[in-house]
């Protein structure tokens, strides 16, 4: 792990293992509703917890109350935390986030199963049609979409059966003409 000294902070950032994938772990990952963090602080047992990003985006933590954390980076989640438990709690606090379960993936259209499914690292969009129970026999292979959390159905774009799946994405499987 590398450390990044901020204000007397030490933060940790995750580096990926060999032939891991680095969704928690990249500058553009945006915390969202639905992840699941946890925060350790060394040498401090009682401030080490799990939380769920809650539908108004934070979590809560202990001292601090309730930490805002949808569309940050773990690592600025990290230095949040760090600054808040320094402005008299501790010291020199050492904190660390990582992300422990993922926000949903969906997937509707012509798939048996549609619904919320749990991301999981590498997830594509033909693994996802699997894990709903795959295609139905009226799907369109040609005709599957992908809308990123947070933007409109006006914004959906093509993809292939191989694009990577990102956490809070919605697949849509058309249904073919014949």
């Amino acid at each position: 792990m590398a450390l990044l000294g901020l204000l007397g902070c030490s933060v940790a950032i995750a580096a990926p293992l060999p032939g891991q994938s680095t969704v928690a772990t990249t500058a553009e990952y945006r915390l969202g509703v639905g992840d699941v963090v946890r925060v350790e602080v060394r040498d401090e047992s009682d401030l080490t917890i799990e939380a769920q990003v809650q539908a108004d985006g934070a979590i809560k933590y202990p001292f601090l109350g309730s930490v805002v954390a949808r569309g940050k980076s773990v690592s600025r989640l990290q230095q949040d935390i760090s600054l808040g438990l320094r402005a008299g709690y501790l010291v020199n606090p050492d904190v660390r986030v990582r992300v422990v379960a993922y926000r949903p993936v969906y997937v509707t259209g012509q798939v048996v199963r549609p619904g919320g499914y749990p991301y999981i690292v590498g997830l594509t969009v033909e693994k996802v049609a699997t894990i709903a129970g795959g295609f139905t026999d009226r799907a369109s292979l040609r005709n599957i979409y992908i809308v990123r959390e947070g933007q409109t159905q006006n914004q959906k774009r093509k993809v292939s059966l191989d694009t990577q799946i990102l956490p809070g994405d919605t697949i849509i499987v058309e249904e073919s003409i014949f």
